[in-house]
């Protein structure tokens, strides 16, 4: 492999010899390596993924947002019986992390997730949505459905409640106090001390 890139590795810094290693290593030893690639690079992710586990998020964002549809009467194929837990929100966060991989600290990311659903982004496939595999009937298309029926308001404040969970540092952010100094006019200038005042406390 360094025969490969011996050509370009005078001209390149390093960090840009090592992102020419990976996509040689992609190209080379095919998908396999771009998957591991793929997965390492995005395993490498900040504290909050070590703090919140998304499987529990889901609770979180209906106790903040209760009258958002729960989408949770679809049958286990393990059990036979309803899957409770496997709710709309459950799903809709499942399918932005793991199946899309994008991040979610940001709203940018959350609103494209919806878009998803509301068919004005990517394309969304029956086989990798997530309970399909765990579902009697695959819940896709009664989820679009549901977020389609959602108002702009709701989706922002879904947006809004999943940012804050995943990412406590983007709210209460402390406005900043501006001192306003009082103009010329109506500030009160300084006493000068009164002289004698050791005469007049005797």
């Amino acid at each position: 492999m360094s025969k490969h890139l011996s050509f370009i590795q005078p001209r390149l810094k390093p960090w840009q010899t090592l992102t020419a290693l990976m996509v040689v290593g992609v190209i080379v030893l095919g998908s396999g390596a771009g998957k591991l690639i793929q997965t390492s690079l995005f395993s490498i992710q900040p504290a909050y993924a070590e703090r919140i586990t998304p499987s529990d998020v889901w609770q979180q964002v209906y106790q903040e947002l209760p009258d958002l549809p729960r989408e949770n009467k679809y049958i286990s194929k393990e059990t036979g019986k309803v899957a409770e837990n496997n709710t709309l929100v459950n799903r809709l966060i499942r399918y932005h992390i793991y199946t899309k991989g994008r991040a979610p600290i940001y709203r940018l990311d959350w609103k494209l997730t919806l878009a998803d659903y509301l068919g004005a982004n990517e394309i969304m496939y029956d086989a990798s949505y997530p309970g399909n595999d765990s579902l009697r009937e695959n819940p896709i298309e009664g989820d679009r459905q549901a977020i389609s029926r959602l108002t702009r308001s709701q989706r922002n404040a879904l947006v809004q409640v999943l940012v804050n969970i995943f990412n406590p540092t983007s709210q209460n952010t402390p406005v900043p106090v501006t001192k306003t100094t009082p103009s010329p006019s109506t500030s009160t200038p300084p006493k000068p001390p009164q002289r004698g005042g050791a005469e007049l406390l005797k």
